[in-house]
């Protein structure tokens, strides 16, 4: 195992860097501190042959840009929409910047994903953690909340991302990373050819902001219906054409079980990936609005160039009494792992 820092960019006269963490497979993740951003994921295909299997950008410039769809960050304080972007907590409302149409999404403009994070390497982990402070009313929070992420690539061929907050006062709270994968490698193709199977009896439907509508709907006989492998060209034609950006409620044993979220196959590369979360749910994206854009080695990426599966609890918590509780109290701490294991068919 191997940690390798180099110099990704300048911001505001600060240095900004990649952490490349190499385990004894030749399995190598990159990741940055702008954003505790995962930048790359080299793994093996059924042939041996390695290949970057995220899309994002060869330089700081690209992530740092407005045409950025999230690639690979961490997203919050809020991950995800919020209704009109309000929220109340014992009694007292706050209104964050409405990003997304009339909604909150991902932390609003001054999110997390454009933060410079303080960064620590642990050798002996192969793991490298960040660190960043959001101030009491940053975005319009309320709270001064103390974030770290973890990742840690395991010589099992795993990448975990843990998370860990506390606050001094009650906010919300919800900690994703948006990685894109293509399992046929950055940038070849798109991504409608792999399939996907979800942990998940139960979905949330969606409003025409991509809001949820409240309701926690059955996938049985619906095109939500990921528990058995579906590839993903079947499942945008019985959508009518369009794709999923849709929370599955995922089936736990008890809350905070690590348990299985989602399983994704490329037989063209034969890679897979599967998750592994503590989270209630998972966004699955299938990359719908992403329009036309260049990325690394200047490959074009378009609708379907990729899956995203964002680990999280639901959209809109804060207003729906029926979701899990995103609320987090000054004798708490905000706790969350996801598991990402790389395997070959």
């Amino acid at each position: 195992m191997s940690i390798e820092v180099d110099e990704f960019g300048i911001e505001e006269g600060q240095a900004v860097f990649r952490y490349t963490l190499t385990n004894k497979n030749g399995l190598s993740a990159s990741l940055g501190n702008f954003g505790a951003t995962w930048l790359d994921m080299r793994v093996p295909d059924s042939d041996g042959n390695f290949d970057d299997i995220i899309l994002g950008y060869d330089s700081f410039a690209g992530y740092r840009s407005a045409d950025n769809p999230y690639f690979s960050c961490t997203t919050g304080r809020y991950a995800n929409r919020i209704g009109e972007g309000k929220f109340s907590i014992d009694g007292t409302e706050y209104q964050l910047d409405c990003n997304d149409g009339v909604n909150h999404l991902h932390g609003g403009l001054d999110g997390l994903n454009i933060k410079i994070w303080d960064a620590e390497i642990d050798e002996e982990a192969n793991s490298v953690s960040f660190y960043y402070t959001s101030p009491d009313g940053e975005s319009s929070y309320p709270g001064t909340l103390d974030i770290t992420v973890i990742y840690t690539l395991t010589d099992d061929d795993e990448l975990t991302i843990a998370y860990r907050a506390l606050t001094d006062k009650s906010t919300i709270v919800n900690l994703t990373n948006h990685a894109y994968f293509n399992l046929n490698g950055n940038g070849n193709g798109l991504t409608t050819d792999h399939m996907l199977r979800v942990n998940a009896d139960h979905y949330l439907p969606g409003n025409a902001d991509g809001l949820p509508t409240g309701e926690i709907a059955s996938v049985a006989d619906t095109p939500f219906d990921l528990r058995d492998y579906v590839v993903l060209q079947e499942a945008y034609d019985a959508l009518a054409g369009d794709g999923f950006d849709h929370n599955f409620c995922l089936n736990k044993a008890s809350a905070n079980d690590l348990s299985l979220a989602a399983e994704l196959i490329s037989e063209k590369s034969g890679r897979k990936l599967t998750v592994y979360t503590r989270e209630p749910g998972v966004q699955v994206y299938g990359a719908i609005h992403m329009g036309p854009l260049t990325g690394k080695g200047d490959k074009g990426y378009d609708k379907y160039s990729a899956v995203c599966l964002e680990t999280q609890h639901y959209p809109d918590s804060p207003s729906q009494a029926e979701f899990p509780s995103t609320i987090l109290r000054p004798d708490e701490e905000f706790s969350s792992l996801t598991v990402h294991k790389f395997e070959t068919l």
